[in-house]
């Protein structure tokens, strides 16, 4: 159940047999059904999840509108940071594209862990540092580029997510409409086919 947990572990940070069977100790492995509730807006985010198995994403509703800000597929973590690190409620809603298989971490084993094993520690920091800098790198691109240029880039940092989630969920995490992003899709098809008939 922790395979893909500690591979991504351990490719960060090298952890001995012993560390991992400590840190092994403080995981809650967690199935959830395609359209089950991770975390729901206005609740406590008590937990980080890592996805083992499946695709799960984080939003808010605004007026009846979706505005989703993160997927997570194999490998990644998610949560509400400010909730799960503040103790004030969720902003985000986070629930499951697909049958997934989950390991979480509570904010109490997370409190621990940081104070009794210094690999965690760097580990959780690593982490921390990746999701800054995507969500800038995110920020600039949605600021500065076409949106030709931005779905061409989503396609090929995230090609797995493409093929996995429906695309009105990526126009929403593009902040498109559904028919904008159809228009963009349709016109890149079309400039992909003019290229190869030259």
């Amino acid at each position: 159940m922790y395979d893909l947990f500690f591979k991504k572990f351990r490719e960060r940070v090298d952890l001995s047999p012993e560390e991992e069977i400590q840190i092994k100790t403080y995981l809650i492995p967690k199935k959830i059904r395609k359209r089950q509730y991770l975390l729901q807006e206005g609740d406590i985010c008590k937990h980080i999840a890592f996805v083992e198995k499946g695709a799960l994403r984080e939003y808010s509703v605004e007026g009846g509108t979706e505005h989703i800000i993160l997927f997570a597929l194999e490998g990644w973590t998610v949560a509400d940071l400010f909730s799960f690190l503040t103790g004030e409620p969720a902003v985000y809603t986070i629930d499951a594209l697909e049958d997934s298989e989950l390991v979480l971490i509570s904010k109490s084993s997370h409190e621990e862990l940081l104070q009794t094993q210094p690999k965690y520690e760097t580990y959780m920091r690593l982490l921390i540092t990746d999701a800054y800098i995507a969500l800038q790198k995110r920020l600039t691109s949605s600021i500065s580029l076409p949106i030709e240029e931005r779905y061409k880039n989503f396609v090929e940092t995230y090609p797995d997510i493409v093929q996995r989630v429906p695309q009105h969920m990526i126009a929403s995490y593009m902040g498109l409409s559904p028919e904008t992003l159809s228009r963009v899709r349709k016109k890149m098809l079309n400039q992909k086919k003019n290229a190869s008939f030259h």
